[in-house]
């Protein structure tokens, strides 16, 4: 710890002199395919890799899913209306099939929404905050013409999604700092079940190459690499597992492709507000400087990340490229969190069922955010792990991995609404 710390001052003040950022561009030796990674150049000059696992099939299995087509299996009715007010709330009334699941059932949230959910719109720069009391006032100003008024009326088929299916791909996407091989035991579990994985490493992060400029980190550039690699993989079922700010990305594409996009899992991803970057954050210090605070940033994150501090965590931080990442990179992606568009009716308007997994000791998302989360999804299952924090799917891969699966084979238990409306007496405030 303390040769690692006097090695990155003298690196930092070289910096700092020179006005060179340090290590920043990461090469590829190749993009082909090699040791069972993929280097696709999603730009000119920008090349990410790719673990991508193929199955090897001899024959094509009979195809469970067109039977459900003509059966009508799975059919949920998805109905909501979302107004945004002036003074900044948010009525969310579910007007459509009720989904029930007795697997899934798990604390905070459990895929049946109130009939209608009555919310404050969060601030950009403090998401997360706890719930607001009950307004007396809250009747009178629903009767008000709201601002903006979204409707939501569609039919969408959740089916089981097994290894043996041809047309299931799933896509695993890691968050700052990462790479995809913290994905490590959820890729060999599911592609020794026979799913088609998926998994990059997002530009500057593993082994795919790390741009000069910081605009290349921005939430927008990230967003069209993952779009990229989602349009050259995708089938026509496609489940998407994100972690942390992996969760964004995985959001995006499902509101934008929700047709292919069929199952969703969030991983610590907090809350449902738009992105912002912190104007009072130590990412915000000169990339010299904070290459000489690098190691003193590694034992701050594995304090926060880990719900334990001991060999087995300190080995995961070390093993191959798990969290290798630069001063310049990590500083650049942490000022690009940048996304005003993906707010809480952005979050409202998906319609693709949703995992939501949460560690339990996480000290970068609290669990009530992943609550309001659930909440503001129209078809949310949120499960909390009590031995995980921030980095659970290392800590605890069996869980997870027995979670992700029961979700991958789960398909709704439809009933149709009560009323005649559709709604039903259920009422939330935050």
């Amino acid at each position: 710890m303390r040769t690692n710390m006097l090695t990155s001052i003298t690196e930092g003040i070289l910096c700092c002199i020179t006005g060179q950022p340090l290590n920043v561009v990461g090469t590829v030796d190749s993009v082909e395919a090699a040791d069972g990674y993929e280097y696709v150049e999603v730009k000119p000059g920008r090349v990410l890799r790719v673990r991508h696992i193929v199955p090897s099939r001899t024959e094509e299995p009979a195809a469970e899913e067109e039977e459900g087509e003509v059966s009508g299996r799975g059919v949920v009715h998805c109905r909501r209306r979302i107004c945004v007010y002036r003074g900044g709330q948010l009525v969310i009334e579910n007007l459509g099939d009720v989904v029930r699941s007795e697997t899934l059932q798990g604390a905070g949230g459990g895929g049946e929404p109130a009939g209608t959910v009555e919310v404050e719109l969060s601030e950009p720069s403090a998401p997360g905050e706890g719930s607001a009391a009950p307004d007396p006032s809250s009747a009178k100003r629903r009767r008000r013409k709201p601002k903006r008024t979204v409707l939501i009326d569609c039919k969408k088929r959740i089916t089981s999604c097994k290894g043996t299916h041809s047309d299931v791909a799933l896509f695993f996407i890691h968050g700052v700092g990462g790479s995809l091989d913290i994905w490590k035991e959820q890729l060999d579990f599911f592609g020794k079940l026979g799913y088609e994985v998926v998994a990059p490493d997002l530009a500057g992060h593993g082994s795919s190459t790390a741009p000069k400029v910081g605009a290349a980190y921005t939430f927008y550039a990230l967003r069209e690499d993952m779009r990229a690699i989602f349009k050259r993989y995708g089938k026509r079922r496609n489940v998407l597992i994100g972690h942390s700010y992996g969760v964004s990305f995985c959001t995006f594409l499902a509101h934008e492709y929700p047709d292919q996009v069929h199952k969703v899992v969030m991983i610590n991803g907090g809350g449902p507000t738009a992105l912002e970057p912190s104007l009072c954050s130590i990412f915000n210090l000169p990339t010299c400087v904070l290459h000489c605070l690098s190691p003193c940033l590694v034992w701050s994150f594995l304090k926060a990340a880990f719900a334990r501090q001991g060999a087995k965590e300190k080995l995961l931080l070390k093993e191959g490229n798990a969290f290798k990442v630069t001063s310049f990179v990590l500083r650049a992606m942490m000022s690009g969190q940048y996304w005003p568009e993906g707010d809480e009716v952005y979050h409202a308007e998906l319609t693709v069922p949703v995992l939501l997994v949460h560690g339990l000791h996480d000290k970068f998302v609290p669990v009530d955010e992943d609550q309001r989360m659930a909440e503001i999804l129209l078809i949310a299952f949120l499960k909390v792990i009590d031995e995980g924090s921030h980095m659970v799917m290392m800590e605890c891969p069996e869980t997870v991995n027995t979670l992700l699966h029961e979700f991958l084979l789960w398909e709704p238990e439809v009933s149709p609404s009560e009323k005649p409306d559709g709604g039903r007496n259920a009422e939330t405030s935050k």
